[in-house]
């Protein structure tokens, strides 16, 4: 099982191949244009942006393999619920389990670990998964 974090700027693509980087003639180690520190805006890699605070975060996870039809969004809300975490899981129409989680970092990312566990409802393969700032839209957890 292979857990990958989504890394796009502005669009949600969690299955979205890695960007070539400068030993395939794409961008600069420095930044994303040649000619040195673009020194102008808060940094991006890892550990930085959304989700690396000790505030609330949002977790959106993609969960593929066989997870539907054998109770994983069900699973999933019992440890949401369990972790005090609010959000939802929705099947999607691709065979993938959609599962978006809000509250405290340490608890999304225990969840997270938890989606690609062994212990998981049916068989997960892949979880590809993004940080964002919390919208505190969701009430509770849902099954959707």
């Amino acid at each position: 099982m292979v857990v990958r974090e989504a890394k796009v700027a502005d669009e949600v693509c969690p299955l979205a191949p890695e960007p070539p980087g400068p030993e395939a003639g794409g961008f600069e180690a420095g930044g994303f244009e040649a000619g040195g520190d673009d020194d102008d805006g808060p940094e991006t890699g890892p550990g930085t942006g959304p989700g690396t605070g000790p505030g609330p975060v949002r977790l959106t996870a993609w969960v593929r393999g066989r997870v539907q039809g054998v109770g994983f969004r069900w699973w999933v809300r019992s440890l949401a619920l369990a972790l005090g975490l609010r959000g939802w899981a929705e099947n999607l129409v691709d065979g993938r389990v959609k599962v978006v989680a809000e509250g405290p970092r340490d608890a999304c990312a225990q969840l997270l670990d938890l989606l690609g566990g062994p212990d998981t409802p049916g068989q997960v393969i892949d979880v590809t998964h993004r940080w964002d700032e919390p919208t505190t839209d969701p009430v509770g957890f849902a099954e959707r």
